[in-house]
Parts: C-alpha cells; structure tokens; sequence
C-alpha cells in the first residue's frame, strides 16, 4: 500500500500575496510557503501564474529580497 500524502489547503490567494510582497518588498519564508503550496494544490489561473512569475523575476533582478 502506498503512502497517501495530503497538502494544506491554501489559506490566502496569489494575489494577496503577491500585493503583501510588493509592499513590504521582502519575500518572507510565509510567503514562499504560500506560494509553494499554491502551486502544488493546483488550480491557479494564468493571472496568479503570472503574479507568481513577476515575483520570481523582481528576486532575480534584486527588487525583491529575502527576508
């Protein structure tokens, strides 16, 4: 019998996210865990794709940090 893994359930959106980012301008390891489990719960729309890439692409350029 394998074992059977369940993921948390995503307690805040993309999108709320991604505003709580911009505006502090720090990614904190909350938000990564709420982006990570977005992404594995699936289900997201092109737009929180999209918002998640942004994020992703402002670390790479350094407008972002880690906190």
């Amino acid at each position: 019998m394998s074992p059977q893994f369940k993921l948390p359930a995503v307690d805040a959106d993309v999108a709320s996210v991604f505003s709580e980012v911009w505006d502090s301008g720090k990614v904190t390891s909350n938000n990564r865990k709420e982006i990570q489990s977005a992404l594995l719960c699936g289900g997201l729309t092109h737009d929180d794709h999209m918002a998640i890439d942004r994020m992703v692409h402002a670390v790479k350029r350094g407008w972002l940090s880690f906190d």
